[in-house]
C-alpha cells in the first residue's frame, strides 16, 4: 500500500496558496541567482520522502512565483483558475487516462465531445464545426492552419500528408500588423515559412483595412491563400471587420482563420457580441481556455468548419488501434498529440460550474473593470490614455518632464511591479512605449481596481519627488 499522505498534505497547502492570492505580492521578489542556489545541485542518488520533497519545493520556489492567478495581475491575458477547474484537473491526474482514443477512456472521450459542443454554442460558432482540444492558442493555430493547408492543397490535387510540400504551390498568409507571434510560429511549424506572411495595412481604428485586403487578394493570382483575422488586438482590443473581410476572402477562394485567443469569448456575452459580428463566417477559429474560461494551463481550442479537411490533417491509423465503439470519437483524430491528458474534463467542469450566464458575467465584469483601470490610471497627473479600453484591453503611458516619455513609462511599470500590489507589462504601440492593461480574472473586483489605482498613484508621486 502506497503512503498517500503527501496528497492530502499537498492539497491542503495548495488550497492555502490559492486563497492567499487575494493579498499576495503580485511580482516575483527573488531573482535567478537565488532561485538557482536554492533549487540546483547534483541529481540525488537516492529518493527522498515525498512530503519532504514537496516542502523543499515550496520553500525553494517561494518569492519566485508571479501572482498571475490573482485578481491584480493585469499584464498578459491570463485568467484565474476556477476552483471547479482545478479540482477537475486534479481528478484528471489521478485517473491517469490517456485521452487520445476512445478505447483508452470512453468516459473522457465523451466528456470532451460534450464540452466541445457546449463551447461552440457559447462562442457562437457553427455547430457543424469539428473541435480540437490542445495545449493553448499556439497549437490551436497549428491545428486549424494544418486543416487550411490540407484543404487548399487538396483542391489543387496535392495530398500534402502523403507527398509533403515539395512541388506544392507556396501558400501565402495575409494578416495585419496586429497579428500575434504565435500565428507566425504556427506557419513556421507547418513548413510554410515566415516569408509566406504578408502584412495588410490597418485602418485608423487598428482593424484590417478592407481596401488593402482587397488589393492584396487581387494581386495573388491563383496562389493558395489564408487570411488571418483578429478577434481582439493584443494592445487595444480592436476586432477586424469580419463580415466584409470574410466575403472578400471567400470571393477569392481564400481560407479565413480567426485568432480569438481571448476576444472570441466576447460572443459569450449577449451585450457585447456585436463587436464580433460576422466572425461566424470564417473557416476556422482558435482560442485559449486559460483566459476567459478560467482554466489552469494548458488548455486551448481549435474549431474547423471543414471537418473532412481537419480530420485528414490530423488522423492516422495503426494496427494496434481499436475503432471506437458505435459512434465514439477518438480525440487524436482532431489534434496533433498522441499521448495526452483528457483536457475536455477540465473544460466540462468549468462550463458546468459557470453555465452560460457565469461565462457572460466574467466577460462583462472584466470589460467594465478594464475601462475603469484605463480611464482612472490615465487620469492621474503625469499619465495619459493612449487607447481606451476595448474589450478588456487598453493602453496608458507616463509623461516625463524632460520629454523622454518612453523611459518614464518603462520606469513606472517596473516600479509598480516592485511595489507589489499589481502587475503590468509594457508594449510598443504606434512607436510609443505604453503600459498594457488587461483584465481577465474572475476574481478581480472594484476593490482591486481601487487598490491598483492607489498603488500607481503612490508610485508616481514617489518618482516625482525623488531627489
Amino acid at each position: 500500500m502506497f503512503d498517500t499522505s503527501v496528497l492530502r498534505t499537498t492539497a491542503d497547502r495548495a488550497i492555502v496558496l490559492y486563497e492567499g492570492l487575494e493579498d499576495a505580492h503580485v511580482a516575483a521578489s527573488v531573482g535567478h541567482a537565488e532561485l538557482l542556489a536554492r533549487l540546483a545541485g547534483p541529481c540525488p542518488e537516492e529518493g527522498a520522502d515525498p512530503e519532504q520533497v514537496i516542502e523543499q519545493l515550496l520553500a525553494g520556489c517561494e518569492g519566485g512565483l508571479v501572482g498571475s492567478g490573482g485578481p491584480r495581475f493585469f499584464g498578459w491575458v491570463i485568467g484565474g483558475s476556477l476552483p471547479a477547474a482545478i479540482a477537475a484537473d486534479w481528478l484528471v491526474s489521478t485517473w491517469e487516462q490517456n485521452g487520445a482514443i476512445y478505447q483508452c477512456s470512453p468516459a473522457a472521450a465523451v466528456v470532451e465531445e460534450v464540452a466541445g459542443e457546449w463551447l461552440k454554442e457559447i462562442l457562437g460558432l457553427p455547430m457543424e464545426c469539428s473541435v480540437a482540444m490542445v495545449t493553448g492558442c499556439q497549437m490551436a493555430h497549428f491545428t486549424a492552419l494544418a486543416a487550411a493547408r490540407q484543404k487548399l492543397l487538396t483542391d489543387r490535387g496535392i495530398d500534402v500528408g502523403r507527398v509533403g510540400l515539395a512541388g506544392a504551390p507556396p501558400i501565402r498568409v495575409l494578416t495585419g500588423a496586429h497579428r500575434h507571434e504565435s500565428l507566425i510560429r504556427a506557419v513556421r511549424f507547418l513548413g510554410m515559412g515566415s516569408d509566406a506572411v504578408a502584412e495588410v495595412a490597418l485602418d485608423s481604428d487598428g482593424r484590417l483595412d478592407l481596401a488593402a485586403l482587397e488589393q492584396a487578394l487581387a494581386t495573388g493570382g491563383a496562389r493558395p491563400t489564408i487570411v488571418c483575422l483578429m478577434a481582439g488586438d493584443l494592445n487595444t482590443g480592436a476586432a477586424d471587420p469580419f463580415t466584409e473581410a470574410c466575403r472578400l476572402a471567400h470571393d477569392h477562394g481564400a481560407w479565413v482563420h480567426v485568432d480569438g485567443a481571448f476576444g472570441l469569448w466576447m460572443n459569450a456575452s449577449p451585450t457585447r457580441r456585436d463587436v464580433l459580428a460576422g466572425c461566424e463566417l470564417a473557416d476556422s477559429w482558435a482560442t485559449d481556455g486559460h483566459k476567459w474560461l478560467q482554466l489552469p494551463f494548458d488548455h486551448g481550442f481549435a474549431f474547423v468548419r471543414d471537418r473532412e479537411a481537419h480530420r485528414a490533417a490530423m488522423s492516422m491509423t495503426a494496427s494496434y488501434l481499436l475503432a471506437p465503439e458505435g459512434t465514439g470519437r477518438d480525440p487524436m483524430d482532431w489534434n496533433p498529440e498522441w499521448s495526452r491528458r483528457p483536457r475536455g474534463v477540465v473544460a466540462y467542469a468549468a462550463l458546468r460550474s459557470l453555465g452560460k450566464a457565469g461565462v457572460a458575467r466574467i466577460v462583462d465584469d472584466c470589460c467594465r473593470l478594464a475601462d475603469r483601470l484605463v480611464s482612472e490610471i490615465g487620469a492621474l497627473p503625469g499619465a495619459e490614455v493612449l487607447s481606451p479600453a476595448r474589450m478588456n484591453q487598453g493602453l496608458v503611458r507616463f509623461l516625463a518632464p524632460a520629454g523622454d516619455h518612453d523611459t518614464r513609462t518603462d520606469s513606472v511599470i517596473e516600479a509598480v511591479r516592485a511595489e507589489g500590489t499589481a502587475w503590468f507589462g509594457g508594449t510598443t504601440w504606434n512607436g510609443m512605449r505604453a503600459m498594457r492593461i488587461s483584465v481577465c480574472n474572475h476574481r478581480t473586483s472594484d476593490h482591486d481596481v481601487d487598490r491598483t489605482v492607489a498603488a500607481v498613484a503612490r508610485v508616481m508621486y514617489r518618482m516625482r519627488h525623488l531627489p
